[in-house]
């Protein structure tokens, strides 16, 4: 990290490592694999799980468009991993294709740097999230948003997923907006004098019908623009939460698979006393489910002789030929049989410690978050 810390107090007080110490284990969260702080530097370095590569990295020079298949089971697994900070209290706030990192077909959500409690009281920082994925309640307040401008970032993903290009790529604030009433259209005076308006922006815009996200996805299905509609809704009252978005019709062969998988585990660990992990996998366009499982078996454990024993000989007249006698490293036991005491080992200080974090808040390789295109300013 390009920050310096002095401490680790200061560590341990690090939003985006309490976070993640918090939200693992999850299958759609990012885990944090240790966290390495260089006293005499001042450096810390937060070492995460591997991925291949995120999304925006993805769709980068595509011709076609993802099958809708596989396009479903990302969305499923990008508002999992919502319902499962939001359930925890927290909110992401930059929720944009180049956080969203994959491996095989698992989804994983990183990068909580700007992430924030949602215990925590407005006004929040205004110019949070990168423009392009940012709802229109943090472009028209003053830091006066909830947990729904996530849902807002992600419906804007999940149309760059089907069309393999951003919804709303403003150049600034006031296009920004623009670019969002261009599609969706002018809100009404009732909805708008739901928000504290902020300083640098008049709520006087000209009335615009907007084209609808429909025309710009001829090709999808009707649940999966039903969903993308719900969650760009320009109310954030009326935007589907993450548990909501997950009891969608566009997500229901998706509950069936993670229904069937479940009951599998339970069966599975029933009849065997090893552990076993499962993983879902829907490659491509089929519609079949393959459980993966790794059975643990419990380990073999041999009971050796207290001291060397020397094995018997075998003579194969022509095939072997006689070993030499080697010395045991092991000290043997002398005439009162008792063995001499070893010397101890001595043990070396590193110059690298690692660090113990605290629950979050107190109260209870990939690096995410790399930028790779830099299309766009923050």
């Amino acid at each position: 990290m390009k920050q310096q810390f002095k401490s680790a107090e200061q560590v341990n007080n690090l939003r985006e490592v309490q976070a993640l110490r918090r939200l693992s284990p999850h299958p759609n969260i990012l885990t944090l694999c240790e966290v390495v702080f260089d006293r005499k530097s001042g450096c810390l370095s937060l070492i995460c799980e591997l991925m291949d590569m995120n999304i925006y990295e993805l769709i980068r020079g595509r011709r076609h468009p993802l099958p809708e298949n596989k396009l479903r089971h990302y969305m499923y697994q990008l508002c999992k991993s919502l319902e499962h900070i939001h359930k925890n209290g927290i909110f992401h706030r930059d929720v944009k294709p180049e956080n969203i990192l994959i491996k095989q077909d698992v989804l994983k959500l990183g990068d909580f740097g700007s992430c924030r409690s949602l215990f925590s009281k407005q006004p929040y920082t205004e110019y949070i999230s990168t423009r392009w994925y940012r709802a229109p309640e943090c472009l028209l307040t003053d830091g006066y948003y909830t947990y729904k401008m996530d849902i807002w970032s992600a419906g804007c993903v999940f149309f760059e997923i089907a069309s393999l290009h951003p919804l709303f790529p403003g150049s600034n604030e006031l296009d920004q907006i623009s670019k969002i009433h261009d599609v969706i259209g002018t809100p009404d005076l009732a909805l708008l004098k739901k928000f504290k308006p902020s300083r640098a922006m008049s709520f006087d815009f000209p009335t615009k019908k907007g084209t609808g996200i429909t025309r710009l996805l001829p090709n999808m299905s009707p649940d999966c623009l039903s969903l993308m509609c719900a969650m760009l809704e320009y109310d954030p009252d009326e935007r589907l939460n993450a548990s909501q978005s997950l009891q969608h019709s566009y997500f229901t062969e998706p509950r069936i698979l993670e229904r069937q998988h479940r009951k599998i585990r339970i069966t599975e660990k029933s009849n065997t006393s090893g552990s076993m992990n499962y993983f879902l996998r829907i490659a491509g366009q089929g519609r079949r489910q393959q459980a993966l499982k790794t059975i643990a078996e419990p380990p073999t454990h041999y009971h050796a002789p207290a001291f060397p024993v020397e094995l018997p000989k075998l003579n194969v007249p022509g095939v072997t030929k006689p070993l030499p006698k080697f010395r045991s490293v092991f000290p043997t036991p002398g005439n009162n049989g008792k063995l001499p005491v070893l010397p101890s080992v001595k043990y070396f200080e590193t110059k690298v410690n690692t660090t113990t974090l605290n629950p979050f808040f107190g109260n209870g390789g990939y690096m995410a978050g790399a930028d790779s295109r830099k299309r766009f300013p923050f």
